[in-house]
């Protein structure tokens, strides 16, 4: 049996990643994504959604991923009761990992995130881990 990682805060974003990049309108969902969604939450994570979404478009993704089964921890804030001041605090928000289609070698589909997230070994590593240091530091 598999030993239990520690639970991590995890940051998601919604367009391109839960769900195919369809922005304003909500994509369909991503292959697997709720199922793993769903996974992580089962494991301990807690899950924030991290969007550019706003306003109504913010409240129809969360209601979105409502009705698919996924409550998020928080959305668009470190922690559920925190109020966003502009002057006093950063918009980055606190959290172990983020998963973004935007990730600097890209998204790498929710199967191997939840592998490594659970620290299966034998487990493809991304592209970017395979090729050349583009830096020596």
């Amino acid at each position: 049996m598999m030993e239990k990682k520690e639970a991590k805060i995890i940051a998601v974003d919604f367009d391109g990643t839960i769900v195919e990049d369809r922005y304003p309108e909500i994509g369909k969902p991503m292959m697997f994504a709720f199922e793993t969604l769903k996974m992580m939450q089962n494991d301990g994570h807690r899950l924030i959604l991290w969007t550019y979404r706003s306003g109504p478009k913010l409240e129809e993704a969360v209601a979105f991923c409502k009705k698919k089964g996924i409550e998020f921890y928080a959305v668009n804030n470190s922690f559920p009761a925190e109020e966003f001041e502009s002057e006093k605090i950063s918009r980055k928000i606190h959290a172990d990992i983020f998963i973004d289609d935007r990730n600097f070698a890209g998204f790498p589909g929710w199967g191997v995130i939840y592998q490594e997230l659970r620290g299966v070994e034998n487990v493809p590593l991304r592209q970017i881990k395979k090729k050349k240091r583009l830096f020596k530091f």
